[in-house]
């Protein structure tokens, strides 16, 4: 018996010599694979190089790094304020600002929009921090929309890109504020909880923990998780701005109502920073004053980053539901005060 397992271990030995063998020697066709790794990737390299001079994709390209260069210093700008808002600022100052009531908080916080010198990618963590300190969702909402759009910068830009004409300033700041209020008035009535999901995240100073750093892991956390979303919006952006052609914009410029649509969803398809906006409106001068107003006031509230940075903020149900009815808001306050006032 005992000669038997020693026969039988000399065997499985052999066989494990002659297995590692085979699998240490060289394939039988090594020099056409050898060959083959040197020369296919560098084929793939030059024809990807090839193609990506073509005019189309360096467009994309271009108009790709345009938007996330010129919202990235906002979006640090905004994620550096959440984060100190988490971090340095008592929760019982928010309580202090707004008022007790909902209803009344609303309004406030549209108007408290002024002091936010950014765009949109800035409002969105700060209202998704506001919310996690105790601020009610509604005015939270108020105040991401209205942010963007009537802060002095980009009235100061609406007033030099439209010289001479203060009213298309006043039409821009008024709807915009309507359209914010409005909109948190709706999730007051309509809203629900189960469609917000806030990104999770530490809330307020904790006791023994240092705010410098609660400040640091604040900001870390929300300008990586935004900036992703940024990035897949400006590449949304891009690919529409490259992908449809200059005449169709002819085609919309005959009819009002039909202006005033077209521009509101150019103006979520082109994802343009609400610093800048009001120039590419000025450029659009076959279009009615009522089109590019909806243009100014659709973009810094529903655009394909913005929507994106919200679904990855707080869930994609509440995005398409918001976007949606702001959408619709917004167009319908800008065809009645730009009717009025232009």
């Amino acid at each position: 018996m005992t000669g038997e397992l020693v026969h039988a271990e000399r065997e499985g030995l052999d066989a494990a010599r002659a297995e590692g063998g085979a699998a240490g020697a060289l394939p039988r066709y090594w020099p056409l694979l050898l060959v083959g790794a040197a020369v296919v990737p560098g084929t793939l390299l030059f024809l990807v190089g090839r193609w990506g001079d073509a005019p189309a994709v360096e467009a994309w390209r271009t108009v790709c790094l345009a938007v996330t260069v010129q919202a990235l210093p906002f979006l640090l700008l905004g994620t550096a304020l959440s984060g100190a808002i988490n971090a340095f600022v008592p929760e019982r100052v928010f309580r202090r600002m707004l008022p007790r009531r909902p209803l009344l908080a609303v309004p406030v916080a549209g108007v408290a929009g002024v002091v936010l010198p950014g765009c949109e990618c800035a409002s969105v963590p700060v209202a998704n921090s506001l919310i996690g300190r105790g601020v009610t969702p509604a005015a939270a909402f108020a105040f991401l929309l209205s942010a963007p759009a009537i802060n002095p910068v980009v009235l100061t830009a609406t007033a030099i890109a439209f010289p001479g004409n203060p009213a298309m300033v006043l039409a821009r700041l008024l709807a915009s504020l309507a359209t914010a209020v409005a909109m948190g008035w709706l999730w007051l009535r309509f809203g629900r909880s189960e469609w917000l999901r806030p990104a999770v995240r530490h809330t307020g100073h904790q006791v023994g923990h240092s705010r410098w750093d609660e400040f640091r892991v604040g900001f870390q956390h929300d300008f990586l998780h935004a900036g992703g979303f940024l990035v897949l919006g400006a590449m949304a952006a891009a690919t529409f701005n490259v992908g449809v052609p200059r005449s169709v914009l002819a085609t919309f410029t005959g009819t009002p109502w039909l202006a005033v649509l077209f521009l509101a969803a150019l103006a979520v398809l082109l994802a343009v920073c609400s610093e800048a906006d009001a120039f590419l409106a000025a450029s659009l001068t076959g279009f009615p004053p009522v089109a590019r107003l909806a243009f100014m006031v659709v973009g810094p509230m529903v655009d394909l980053k913005l929507i994106a940075l919200q679904a990855g903020t707080f869930g994609r149900a509440f995005a398409v539901r918001f976007s949606a009815a702001t959408l619709v808001v917004a167009v319908a306050c800008s065809a009645l005060i730009g009717g009025a006032l232009l």
